[in-house]
């Protein structure tokens, strides 16, 4: 939750209005928590929705509906629970830019991460998913300098270069002749780093103001309503039994509610770089629960390609 305004502080106590370092850091740390967490628990969550979509037939696009129209409630429950929250809620509401915000989080984060990444895992795997949705970085770092005007600092550029050199064995297998991805599987992988920077960028501003539960509930809501309008989920019913319907609890509970919670809260305290450097956890968790559960194998220049990109969870830690 966002922290009180410098006014109300300096209402209390003038002399400690500013956040002293201390302060500061223990909020990057928190934010680090926060995104490596959440990161992990959306490299489970890949997992997880991989089984479902190989296992019972179940298209990305009904499952991004059901996910977001469901864990939207969550994420508003839990804005409803506080009174700081309810006030932010009743505040977005009334407020236009507000609204237009939450609309552009919406589309241009949530739909667009959302349908990107479960496309991606569809074509690819949970694991090679999540490893290309980390390229994001990139634009993040040209984002970010550019607001800053300044250039990228050694350990960014250095994180830049792992990140590139281990897509590109990643994708062509260290032969720049082929192609070691279905085409379909790398240009959602692309598209998939571009939505993880919007993710990373966009909920800053609206979060600092509204508050993670606030932005997140109204940009699910809004966002499963439109999708739901052009998709029809209700024309698309795969046959579940209990196994299905406990794996989409975890995917709606822990994958999309935990992760998007953790993460977005980690890139108000961390910084949009940061949180989109240490996202990197995500093809750990994704990785290692690929091979353990659905028994996937990688060869070994696919492995040394993720262990380059995720080198640069040490540069930024």
């Amino acid at each position: 939750m966002p922290d009180q305004t410098a006014g109300e502080i300096a209402e209390k106590n003038a002399p400690t209005a500013q956040p002293d370092a201390g302060e500061n850091r223990a909020r990057v740390r928190r934010g680090v928590i926060c995104v490596l967490i959440g990161g992990t628990f959306w490299g489970l969550n890949g997992t997880v929705c991989s089984w479902l979509m190989g296992t019972y037939g179940i298209d990305p696009l009904w499952l991004v509906c059901l996910r977001e129209l469901t864990a939207c409630w969550l994420f508003l429950a839990a804005a409803a629970a506080r009174p700081q929250s309810r006030a932010q809620l009743a505040g977005v509401l009334r407020d236009r830019r507000g609204r237009v915000e939450v609309l552009a989080v919406a589309l241009g984060a949530i739909l667009f991460s959302q349908v990107a990444y479960l496309e991606a895992v569809d074509w690819t795997s949970s694991a090679t998913a999540t490893v290309m949705q980390s390229l994001g970085m990139a634009l993040v770092l040209v984002f970010t300098c550019a607001r800053a005007r300044r250039g990228p600092r050694w350990k960014e550029m250095l994180g830049l270069a792992l990140a590139l050199a281990g897509t590109f064995l990643l994708a062509t297998g260290g032969n720049p002749g082929q192609l070691n991805l279905p085409f379909e599987g790398l240009v959602w992988g692309l598209v998939c780093a571009v939505s993880s920077a919007c993710l990373s960028i966009l909920p800053a501003r609206p979060m600092a103001k509204w508050g993670n539960f606030t932005v997140n509930g109204l940009a699910f809501l809004v966002s499963g309503c439109i999708l739901s309008v052009c998709y029809q989920p209700w024309n698309h019913m795969p046959v579940l039994d209990g196994a299905a319907a406990a794996a989409l609890v975890f995917s709606v509970v822990v994958g999309t509610y935990g992760s998007y919670a953790l993460y977005l809260q980690g890139v108000h305290d961390a910084g949009s770089m940061r949180a989109a450097l240490l996202g990197t956890s995500e093809p750990i968790a994704a990785t290692i629960s690929t091979v353990l559960f659905l028994g996937t194998t990688f060869t070994p220049v696919d492995l040394v390609g993720f262990a380059l990109i995720l080198a640069m969870v040490y540069l930024t830690a």
